[in-house]
Formats: C-alpha cells, sequence, structure tokens
C-alpha cells in the first residue's frame, strides 16, 4: 500500500483509507488493484519484453476497461524502469523535473515501486506518493509533480492516455522546490 510523506514536516501517512483521504484533497485519485494475478514470471520481472507487457496488459483488461469507460482513456501500455534500461539516468533526469500536464498522469505499479511528487497548497508544500504493487494514481491536470525511482531503482507500470500520443511535461518553475 501506497505511503504519503509530507516533506515540510515529515508527516508519514499510512493506511489506505488515510492516504486516499488525503489525496483527495487534491483530487488525485488513489485505488489498489491486486496484483497476486500477476504470475510469479512476471512478479518481479524488469526486463520485459513486449509479449511480458501484452500478457500484463490482458491481465488487467478488465481493471483497464473500466477505468476507460470511467474516464475516457484511448491508449495504454506498460513501462518498465530498472538499471538494465538503456539511458535511465537520462530518462530519470526528464523525469525528475518539476512539470505539469494537460492531462491527468496515471501510473498503476504492478511491480517494484515509484514515488509521485506532487506540490500540494501552500500550508503543506510537497509531498511524496511511494507507491508500491497494485497501487494506482491519478495525479490531475495542471497539477505541479513528477515522478521517479525509489532507491531500488525498478518499477513495472501500466500508464493510461486521453491523448494517442502521450502526456506532454510543461515544465514549472518553483524556487521553492528542493529535491529530497
Amino acid at each position: 500500500m501506497a505511503e504519503i510523506r509530507i516533506r515540510n514536516t515529515n508527516e508519514l501517512i499510512t493506511g489506505e483509507e488515510n492516504v486516499r483521504d488525503f489525496l483527495n484533497q487534491f483530487e488525485v485519485i488513489y485505488e489498489h488493484w491486486d496484483t497476486s494475478k500477476l504470475p510469479a514470471h512476471l512478479q518481479e520481472n524488469f526486463a520485459l519484453t513486449d509479449e511480458h507487457k501484452a500478457e500484463i496488459l490482458a491481465i488487467f483488461d478488465t481493471e483497464i476497461k473500466e477505468l476507460v469507460e470511467r474516464r475516457g482513456y484511448r491508449t495504454w501500455d506498460v513501462i518498465t524502469l530498472s538499471e538494465a534500461t538503456p539511458n535511465i539516468e537520462e530518462l530519470l533526469a526528464k523525469f525528475e523535473q518539476i512539470h505539469t500536464h494537460t492531462e491527468d498522469e496515471i501510473r498503476v505499479i504492478a511491480a517494484g515501486a515509484g514515488t509521485f511528487v506532487i506540490k500540494g497548497g501552500d500550508d503543506i508544500g510537497y509531498f511524496d506518493v511511494n507507491l508500491l504493487p497494485g497501487d494506482l494514481i491519478s495525479v490531475p491536470e495542471n497539477t505541479v509533480h513528477f515522478f521517479t525511482l525509489t532507491d531500488e531503482r525498478k518499477v513495472v507500470a501500466i500508464r493510461l492516455f486521453v491523448e494517442e500520443n502521450g502526456w506532454i511535461a510543461h515544465p514549472y518553475e518553483d524556487a521553492s522546490f528542493q529535491k529530497a
């Protein structure tokens, strides 16, 4: 299950309902999918073939179609990042810049872990949403954020998009932002 760390206070928010309630303040959707449906060969595999990615999408087809119906997504894929990913440092440098999008950014963690850093209100500041397998998060359009890997540096995530070419990041300048 996800947990949240508020950067200004180092407060930790745990428990599915507490996490959901906190994120709801910022219109961030949090849900949880059952990743025990994944066969063993996909649960900790961070070097996925196209066939593996298609298998993950097929396994979660019902959940994906429900999201498509509810939220209007038109395309989806599976991304995997790990030390085996070519140009991992360049990709992370691109991801780890605060930005916004003109559509929501949604991820479902299938394996590994990742962190969304999101800007809350002035009273909260930035907070980290640490995600584990099964966690789904949807960061609303125009919300300042970025995604990064945890110290384990490996994740498999399902991404859904309204725009068929994927989201486009719009850089956001914030002198108050400090990397963790």
